[in-house]
């Protein structure tokens, strides 16, 4: 779908350059002198590298719809992981390094959504808080100040997370994905 380039947003995704590029900010500047221009700041989809451009009204750019499909995580296989479309049951194999550092928060049967372009997959999110078992943790130091008491911990995928001083080992918590950081204890 075509649109101007003064409706790009952040968020949307636009095909630049010969490539998938999503507009992370986006700046209407109306100069003095000259026509005025949307200054937006894209990240590539595939690479992750960064472009600044500007875009006239006049202008049109392909804004992509990218497809969101939900699968479910199935197993690790060497280098790879598997993953299950929950509609079609096909499977889809993933590089590790595909889904980066976050690939040790998946779990059995958790479901992730994959966005795909033409059937190629170029992204892929996992839930925002998983809950997992504590395997070891620091004894609380004696003394310490209420306002500084984290202390370290090593969770059952091997991360370690800083966590309240009455959290010990074998206690389930709920951690945030994308910051790695402990939210609360596990009911």
């Amino acid at each position: 779908m075509k649109i101007n380039g003064n409706e790009i947003r952040p968020g949307n995704v636009i095909e630049h350059n010969g490539g998938l590029w999503v507009a992370v900010k986006t700046n209407a500047v109306k100069p003095g002198k000259g026509g005025a221009y949307n200054q937006v700041e894209l990240k590539n989809l595939i690479d992750g590298t960064k472009l600044n451009e500007r875009f006239r009204s006049a202008e049109t750019v392909e804004r992509v719809r990218l497809e969101q499909k939900e699968f479910t995580y199935l197993y690790e296989q060497g280098d790879s992981l598997v993953f299950m479309d929950a509609e079609s049951y096909e499977q889809l194999e993933l590089q590790k390094d595909f889904v980066g550092d976050r690939s040790s928060f998946l779990q059995d049967g958790m479901t992730v959504t994959v966005e795909l372009y033409e059937e190629k997959p170029i992204g892929i999110s996992l839930p925002d808080q998983v809950t997992l078992t504590i395997s070891e943790a620091d004894p609380v130091v004696k003394g310490q100040t209420a306002a500084s008491s984290y202390k370290p911990a090593m969770m059952e995928n091997g991360i370690r997370v800083m966590v309240p001083p009455f959290i010990e080992s074998g206690e389930r918590i709920i951690v945030d994905t994308n910051e790695i950081t402990y939210v609360r204890r596990a009911d």
